[in-house]
């Protein structure tokens, strides 16, 4: 429950908002790192932290991928483990025979639909950001200066096109995915 607890909230607007207070210019987090000497000067205002950052907060949403791989690690039947300990086999060895083939179809999953979702990455940098963008740009993710183009400076037309481009290289991520995943996918 502690993995999957942070993916129950999501990436909802109560959640960018406390993440920009705790990560803001004298928040808990540059208040705890200034104990240890380093000072950022938050990181919501500095635009070589935001990114970080931003894979901190996706991270710590990690839960409903991580509750998956569990259940992938608990379907891995044991007798495997024990038949190659009998054969002398080590850890390194059970993991790239054993472990890495029977979770890799769970891996292409994850890594199908967390790179879909990164592609979606909009509430937590409209919220951080006050909807502009962060500091010189750098929280302006597709989907956000999609959406500023279609709503804050209503060219409609432009962000439908910015859309369906989006699907378009989400397609053929997509396919990529799946074509190469024979190769590693057992």
């Amino acid at each position: 429950s502690a993995f999957y607890a942070p993916s129950l909230i999501g990436a909802s607007v109560s959640i960018a908002i406390v993440w920009k207070a705790m990560f803001g210019d004298s928040g808990p987090v540059d208040q705890g790192l200034s104990l240890f000497g380093i000072n950022i000067g938050g990181w919501v205002g500095n635009p070589s932290m935001t990114m970080p950052m931003f894979i901190l907060l996706t991270v710590w949403q990690f839960g409903a991928p991580m509750v998956i791989f569990l259940a992938g690690l608990k379907q891995i039947p044991a007798d495997l483990y024990e038949a190659a300990s009998m054969d002398g086999a080590g850890p390194v060895r059970k993991f790239f025979n054993i472990t890495w083939p029977m979770l890799s179809p769970v891996v292409f999953f994850n890594l199908l639909m967390e790179t879909i979702h990164a592609f979606q990455i909009f509430s937590s940098a409209y919220i951080i950001s006050n909807g502009e963008g962060g500091p010189a740009g750098s929280t302006l993710f597709y989907t956000l200066y999609l959406y500023l183009r279609g709503f804050s400076d209503f060219r409609m037309g432009y962000a439908s096109a910015m859309a369906w481009l989006l699907v378009i290289v989400v397609g053929i991520i997509t396919l990529i995915f799946f074509r190469t995943s024979k190769s590693w996918v057992h």
